[in-house]
């Protein structure tokens, strides 16, 4: 297969991969239990019972919140499942299915108590299934910047696809494929925090360019900065470490302890300008450079309490 057919393969989406499924010629219950007898549809979706379903365990999304699982769970209860899950048959466990989409589907129609769901049953491979898995939750948007991140990231190098063909298969710019694979650089405690929801991409961005990314991360979390003041702070850190070293201040490994780099670090990234400590048995000093009055200004409204800009 060529790298052109493979990424027309993938880019047509999850109905093209598994044949144009017609969901309306499905008649969901209205709610309690499937009949056996429910119609199919031309691509022959199935009534499958609960039980006989797993989960996959590579799917790509890993969060599924209870208050999503709860809203789909009434919709469910008030108008059956309307689209059906994807399922592939599970070599050596009898009549047994595993979920290549529709997860969280399954597992709000057990929420209500339903004991079958309807199910387009197909013969895929591994590959098969994490492809399809992949390309249906972004294009859901059913996964946090990091899962995504990870998407791409194994679209990429599972499966020796291309910036392009991932953009092309997610409908998104290669740019932002690009960025957001990019990200998983990160320190464990930025992506921890952008996954969670306690950042944004467009924090974590800015974080990427900052020389310490964890100490301006707290600096974020602590104030409640915005994306564009977070961009000015990494801005200014970096220009300060760029003059630092174009002076040849920077210290050598050798002259001062780890717990002083990282203190100068923290205080650094917090004011956005260069700090210098320097302290020995009978004390020390700090040094802390500015370029223009409003920066020596702001620093003297920290040092006096009052932070309003």
């Amino acid at each position: 297969m060529t790298s052109t057919d493979k990424n027309r393969r993938l880019g047509r989406g999850l109905s093209a991969l598994l044949g144009e499924v017609e969901t309306e010629d499905y008649a969901a219950p209205d709610g309690g239990d499937a009949p056996a007898s429910a119609p199919r549809s031309r691509d022959g979706v199935r009534t499958l019972p609960i039980e006989l379903i797993r989960p996959n365990p590579d799917q790509p999304r890993k969060t599924i919140t209870e208050s999503e699982l709860e809203a789909l769970s009434e919709s469910i209860a008030e108008k059956g499942v309307v689209q059906p899950i994807l399922v592939r048959p599970i070599k050596g466990e009898g009549e047994a299915y595993e979920i290549v989409a529709g997860e969280r589907r399954w597992r709000a129609a057990q929420k209500a108590r339903l004991h079958d769901i309807p199910a387009l049953v197909r013969e895929l491979t591994d590959k098969e299934t994490l492809e399809i898995g992949i390309v249906e939750n972004v294009q859901r948007s059913d996964l946090n910047p990091v899962e995504e991140a990870h998407a791409y990231r194994q679209l990429i190098d599972r499966f020796g696809h291309t910036q392009d063909d991932v953009a092309r298969a997610v409908s998104k710019s290669r740019s932002h494929v690009a960025n957001m694979v990019r990200l998983l650089a990160l320190p464990e405690a930025v992506l921890t925090s952008l996954a969670s929801g306690e950042i944004s991409t467009g924090h974590a961005r800015a974080i990427a360019t900052a020389p310490d990314p964890e100490a301006l991360l707290r600096i974020i979390v602590e104030k409640g900065l915005s994306v564009r003041e977070a961009e000015r702070l990494a801005r200014d850190a970096q220009s300060v470490k760029a003059a630092d070293s174009k002076a040849g201040k920077a210290s050598k490994p050798g002259d001062k302890d780890a717990d002083t780099r990282a203190l100068e670090s923290d205080v650094t990234a917090r004011l956005g300008l260069s700090v210098d400590i320097r302290h020995g048995s009978k004390g020390g000093e700090i040094r802390v450079q500015y370029k223009t009055l409003e920066q020596l200004d702001d620093v003297c409204r920290r040092l006096s309490g009052n932070r309003t800009a």
